[in-house]
């Protein structure tokens, strides 16, 4: 039997996870959370990680009821990501490898999403939006990589939802993409916004010059005939009903009958519900987790770490670095025929 211990924290979130030939040991993380209206700067986030990553393993050992000598591999977040939180995890990892005696695996977080969500879905060749603050994807496996079909040419969609809860200052706790969400059940007027899809590839950062020019201008969120959380559900809905034109594109090409949605804004319900739609008119199957392993967590780097381990990769110490430049596509996928 094979443990992983996986270090993710690529961005705002902290977490190590340990897994065990496909069983999720322990997951514990912790989360950088900022004032409304403010985002989350690179040496800051950094400084918090370093505060509680120490506390975070001792907790993911503890929990998993295991000890350095039952771990065979230690995984961490390569890339892409915030340079200054992956440096700090890259760091770490390398220093528990050492000191345990163990060899060390990093993994692309893109693809840790992506293994994770083969695991708890048990999908078997799907169709893969991946959707986060960092990255838009429309993605299939071909071939010994995860080829990317689509994918956003300026923000990501969980950047987009991210600076637009800053403009209307809605709280960052627990995160802005699910207070929208929220907002965005009590919104019934729905206001016509730019809708950008170029292809297979979308585009989100005029939505968001859009709303950003007209809040400012014209006080939006202070007019009565809109509310706030008019502006949280037409934003939600153009975004989306975008995500949802490409993924159905890219399975019509592929001949899919799956999708797996991974992401931190996967675990949005109006996303999920959205995509099922789609998904029963083609006589399709959607599949989705929940905050626990869409959001960024440890287990899902130890997941593909285990997956990459087993097919005989290892990382040498002096291979050990990390890039915030780190695309899906160029990762080999050893572990799948």
């Amino acid at each position: 039997m094979t443990v992983v211990i996986g270090f993710e924290g690529s961005a705002n979130k902290i977490g190590v996870g340990i897994v065990r030939d496909g069983e999720v040991l322990s997951n514990p993380r912790r989360t950088y959370i900022t004032p409304p209206g403010q985002g989350f700067l690179p040496s800051e986030t950094a400084r918090h990680h370093r505060s509680v990553i120490l506390t975070v393993l001792k907790e993911a050992l503890e929990e998993a009821g295991l000890k350095p000598a039952d771990v065979d591999c230690v995984a961490y977040t390569k890339g892409p990501g915030m340079g200054a939180p992956l440096v700090t995890v890259a760091l770490v990892a390398r220093t528990v490898a050492q000191l345990w005696g163990k060899p060390l695996l990093g993994v692309n977080h893109c693809i840790g999403h992506i293994e994770m969500g083969r695991l708890i879905t048990q999908a078997n060749n799907p169709t893969v939006l991946y959707v986060s603050g960092g990255n838009t994807q429309v993605i299939a496996y071909s071939e010994r990589r995860y080829r990317i079909f689509g994918e956003t040419i300026d923000i990501a969609v969980g950047n987009c939802l991210d600076r637009f809860a800053r403009v209307i200052k809605i709280s960052n706790d627990p995160s802005p993409g699910y207070n929208i969400e929220q907002m965005a059940k009590k919104g019934t007027q729905y206001v016509e916004l730019p809708y950008t899809v170029k292809g297979m590839d979308v585009s989100f950062s005029g939505i968001l010059s859009y709303i950003e020019v007209r809040c400012r201008a014209f006080k939006w969120e202070l007019s009565s005939a809109l509310s706030s959380e008019d502006l949280c559900f037409s934003l939600q809905e153009t975004l989306f009903s975008m995500l949802v034109e490409i993924t159905e594109r890219a399975m019509a090409h592929c001949s899919s009958q799956e999708v797996l949605i991974v992401g931190g804004v996967g675990c949005n319900l109006r996303l999920q519900e959205m995509m099922g739609v789609m998904c029963k008119e083609r006589g399709a199957k959607l599949f989705a987790t929940d905050e626990s392993f869409c959001i960024d967590n440890g287990a899902m780097i130890a997941q593909a770490g285990w997956e990459m381990f087993r097919s005989g990769q290892t990382t040498e110490l002096s291979d050990s670095w990390i890039t915030q430049r780190y695309r899906t596509d160029e990762v080999e996928v050893t572990w799948r025929d």
